[in-house]
């Protein structure tokens, strides 16, 4: 049985230099203005988040992690938005509303975001972010499932995903099964996470490099096991 329509290349169009990927207009046009939401961090609050983390990894004889992606992050649209007719919108209730609050990852149409979806492996976590909304951040935590497969919207003309040049025989995109782990103990907003980032880029934090920052259009985005941990982290604190 085909899965709801839910497109969600989340600000998955490529980037103007990239003139060979062919994308559906999707998020990412927003992603600038996520951005640009999260340009006046909270003052004073990253670098004591960064010292209490590396605190209690010291204390955890905690090493530190190798620069491997291990971890993801997805956005997904909370908020309805027709492209093409049809309704994108996906929010981390959605996928608990699914069938064993399991779904098909579909409509990813830049081909770096396609083959970081490629790239995971059966049982790896990820973080699932509402974009494009009025305060985009991390609400849950998702697993992959299943590895990547073709994504049968490519195929599909009424789907605002399809892509005409793609072949059964040789599909363009892929997609994975990803199932629904548990709420973060709170809403981290993308703020938040700049805060953090910026102090990190002066003092060697694990978020200096954060590709939430560095290629922030992406809607599949990878993480080392330090960034996810970090984050991860902030789950335990109060909100500033």
């Amino acid at each position: 049985m085909p899965w709801p329509s839910r497109k969600r290349d989340k600000g998955a169009v490529a980037d103007k230099k990239e003139p060979d990927a062919k994308i559906a207009k999707t998020e990412e046009t927003s992603d600038k203005e996520e951005e640009e939401k999260s340009s006046k961090p909270p003052a004073g609050s990253s670098k004591s988040g960064w010292k209490n983390w590396k605190k209690k990894e010291s204390e955890s004889g905690g090493e530190e992690s190798k620069i491997t992606y291990c971890h993801w992050l997805l956005k997904s649209e909370p908020e309805s938005r027709l492209e093409k007719g049809v309704d994108v919108k996906f929010s981390v209730d959605d996928l608990k509303a699914q069938p064993n609050q399991t779904t098909c990852w579909d409509g990813v149409r830049n081909y770096q975001a396609r083959n970081f979806l490629r790239s995971m492996k059966l049982g790896q976590q990820a973080f699932f972010y509402h974009s494009n909304c009025k305060e985009p951040g991390i609400v849950a935590l998702v697993k992959i499932v299943k590895e990547a497969y073709p994504d049968h919207t490519q195929f599909d003309q009424k789907d605002p995903h399809y892509d005409s040049t793609s072949r059964k025989e040789n599909p363009k995109w892929s997609m994975v099964d990803v199932q629904f782990v548990r709420m973060t103990k709170r809403f981290i907003p993308l703020s938040e996470i700049k805060a953090h980032h910026l102090a990190h880029k002066a003092d060697g934090g694990p978020l200096k490099d954060m590709m939430l920052f560095t290629r922030q259009r992406l809607s599949i985005q990878p993480l080392t096991q330090e960034e996810f941990d970090f984050v991860l982290s902030l789950e335990e604190e109060k909100p500033h």
